[in-house]
This record gives structure tokens, sequence and C-alpha cells, in this order.
């Protein structure tokens, strides 16, 4: 694993000493690939569900609902994540975001297959910014289904180191995105109303204990947010959904993904695309707000339409 890097625009040197001498490890994951979790994020959106019949391919990123860890109760910290863990960095006061990442695709992951993954830490680097010190981890994901090489994803996650302050100090304040942007143009477009049911929902099927996205209380007292904040990787998810959709007849290849502000509720989600021959521009975010998820998809024509 890289040594954490310091940003040239400022150090930060209470993260870069709590990092350098953090040892990740690797850990591996198994699980076979069974309709009802991808049936169920389709009616979670309102979608219309993809064929999962045996053989058929996932659509891309569906693997996050497989490919789930389990800690024990006893193991889960005041946040709602795990304290430990072989990619969570020895952080005090650790705060965590998702910040984006990258998906390749060599292969479909057949309905039925055997998927498995192997984890490790690819890169950490540490940066100073408007909003303090950050610690950078990027988790690289080998996939495979039934022994075969399938893809690889990396998770660029954010870290922060916010300890508990003296008693009834607030902690810091993330403020609502302005409204009265403009919609991006588009070819396609989708729209998704949110709700504190609908985030609930999908923490509990993708196994996401953080409490910032259903415990209001904790997400505006504890970590600051103006309300519940909606999921990076449903978001990422709802991106997906307009080649799917808007495409049928082609299939993503690669898709790289930056989260470059939060979305909170109330809202109404919107996915705008912009295809072209061989590549879209995703954007998704709340109505009038400007962009959460900015996303780049490649596609190629898929050698059997009808999958």
């Amino acid at each position: 694993m890289p040594r954490p890097d310091v940003s040239p625009a400022g150090p930060a040197p209470a993260l870069a000493d709590a990092l350098r001498d953090w040892r990740p490890g690797t850990a591996q994951l198994s699980r076979r690939v069974d309709p009802w979790p991808a049936a169920a994020f389709a009616d979670l959106i309102g979608a219309d569900p993809p064929r999962l019949d045996p053989g058929d391919p996932l659509p891309p990123l569906w693997h996050w609902f497989y490919l789930l860890d389990h800690p024990a109760q006893a193991d889960i910290g005041a946040d709602g994540h795990p304290v430990g863990g072989p990619f969570l960095p020895p952080i005090p006061g650790r705060r965590r975001m998702f910040a984006g990442g990258r998906l390749r695709l060599d292969a479909p992951i057949g309905v039925g297959a055997e998927l498995s993954s192997r984890s490790a830490v690819a890169d950490v680097s540490v940066k100073s910014g408007r909003s303090g010190d950050l610690a950078f981890v990027t988790v690289r994901h080998e996939l495979t289904a039934d022994g075969v090489p399938v893809g690889t994803e990396e998770q660029d996650i954010v870290y922060r180191s916010e300890p508990d302050g003296p008693d009834g100090a607030a902690p810091r304040v993330v403020p609502r995105p302005a409204t009265g942007a403009p919609e991006p143009p588009g070819e396609w477009r989708s729209e998704l109303a949110t709700d504190p049911v609908l985030l609930f929902r999908f923490s509990a099927l993708t196994y996401n204990g953080h409490r910032i996205h259903y415990d209001r209380p904790y997400a505006t007292q504890a970590e600051g947010y103006p309300d519940l904040v909606v999921h990076g990787p449903l978001l990422a998810l709802l991106a997906l959904e307009l080649p799917r959709i808007g495409a049928p007849e082609q299939q993503v290849r690669s898709f790289t993904y930056r989260l470059v502000r939060p979305a909170f509720l109330p809202a109404r989600l919107i996915s705008v695309g912009r295809p072209t021959a061989s590549l879209a521009e995703i954007t998704v975010g709340a109505q009038g707000a400007e962009p959460s998820l900015t996303a780049t998809a490649s596609l190629e024509r898929k050698a059997h339409p009808s999958c």
C-alpha cells in the first residue's frame, strides 16, 4: 500500500501521522446471484425490472446488492458504521463520505452465478481543502463470476477527522445547496421522488447502517447536515438506469462517476443523459440544484440485443 501522500496545497500532519503506520488488509466476499435483491431494487425505484432468468446479465453496479459484509451488532459504532475493518483508516472521530468510483466490465455477471470479490486498498492520500484535512482512500475490488474474471471496480472514500469536542459543542454545519439552477439538457431523462422511507429501504437493501440516511436527529445534530442525506450509491445506480432503459441495444463497458455535492431530503432526483454513439455524459441531482453526481459511461452494441 502506498504511504499517505500530502497535498502540496498544504500539509495535513495529524491525518498523515494517523495513517503513516496503517497497513490495511484484504477481504474476500462471495455470494450466489439470486433474483430477489435485483427485483427488490427495481421495485424500490419504480423501474422496469431486467430479465432475471438464470444466465441473464445483472445491470452494471447491481452486484452491490450481493457482495455485502455483515458485521456483528457489537462491532457497530455510534454513526452506524463498523468501528473497525480492513479498509477503515484509524482516524480519530472518523467521518465517512463516498466520493465516486470507476467500474470496468469485461464480461457479464449472470443470474445464478457465484459472484466473488477480492478487495484491497489501492491508494491513500491526505490533502487539505476548504473543509479541512481529508484522507482519500481508494479500494479496488476484483470481481469474478464462477471463477472467471468479469471486471474491476474502484471506490473512492473520503474521511475527515472530527473528534468529539467539549460538551455542547456544535458540529460543523453543511449548508443546503442553493436552488434555482437550470436543468442540464439531455436526450435521456428520469425522475425519482425521495422520502425517508425510500432512503431507509435502500439502506436495508445495501446493509448500510450509516445513520445520516435514516436518522434525522443524528444527521442534523451530530453530523451537521440540513436533513437526511441521499445515498451516493443510489445516485450512481440512477445514472446507470438511463442507458439501461434508453439504449437497451447497448451495454455499459465502463463507468466513471464523481459525487461533487450531497443531495438532501426533500428532493426529487433528476437524472439527465447526453448520449453519443459510444459515450453518455450523465448528471444526477435534486431538482433545482446543481448536480450531485457527474458521470461518463462508455457504451457498445450488444452481441445479442435481446439480453
